[in-house]
């Protein structure tokens, strides 16, 4: 009799087992998704397409009395960064955008755009810093790039031409772009279906 509850005792430790171990896997799974985050800023097929000349807007910055000039040819690359007050994934991608800007400052210049009320601007650039990017407001911008969805990022390099663009989201997401653009390809996701 002790042989039958001591075989059910393991039985029954062997199931709290597996049923720790199924939570430990499953949460494991949970953290691996969050930390896949989808190859590549997501591009969009409206507007001018990658390889082609950028339209060429000359904008009065917010932050500066320059007047900033997108789209042209210049000594540097520029990415124009389009986001919105109420944004917020816009708003978590600020501190990456200081990086990259930091980081990447010998061959690319980061811009900000938006459009809308200028006064809800101004309290944004204050609130969150951001006197020291120029910051563009411009319907017309936006419109030429046919941007849909915030966050979205436009790489235009040094000749003016659209060398990546699309939706970001994550770090991983906008350093994609520079990706494509040092590959010479439209986007990360050509190269890996050309791979």
């Amino acid at each position: 009799m002790t042989l039958i509850y001591f075989m059910l005792l393991f039985l029954f430790l062997v199931i709290i087992a597996l049923i720790l171990g199924f939570f430990v896997l499953a949460r494991q799974i949970g953290i691996l998704f969050e930390r896949i985050a989808p190859m590549g800023a997501m591009v969009s097929d409206h507007g001018p397409k990658v390889g082609e000349n950028s339209p060429v807007f000359a904008l009065s910055s917010l932050t500066s009395e320059e007047t900033v000039t997108v789209g042209a040819a210049r000594d540097k690359a520029m990415l124009v960064f389009f986001l919105s007050p109420t944004c917020p994934i816009c708003k978590k991608l600020l501190p990456i955008l200081r990086s990259v800007r930091d980081s990447e400052k010998d061959w690319m210049d980061v811009v900000l755009a938006s459009d809308g009320e200028e006064e809800k601007h101004r309290r944004f650039i204050t609130n969150a810093k951001l006197s020291d990017f120029p910051y563009v407001l411009s319907t017309e911008l936006g419109l030429g790039y046919r941007v849909a969805r915030l966050p979205f990022a436009v790489l235009v390099d040094k000749d003016g031409v659209i060398r990546s663009k699309g939706l970001v989201n994550s770090r991983e997401q906008l350093e994609s772009l520079f990706n494509a653009h040092d590959l010479g390809v439209d986007s990360i996701q050509t190269y890996l279906e050309n791979a």
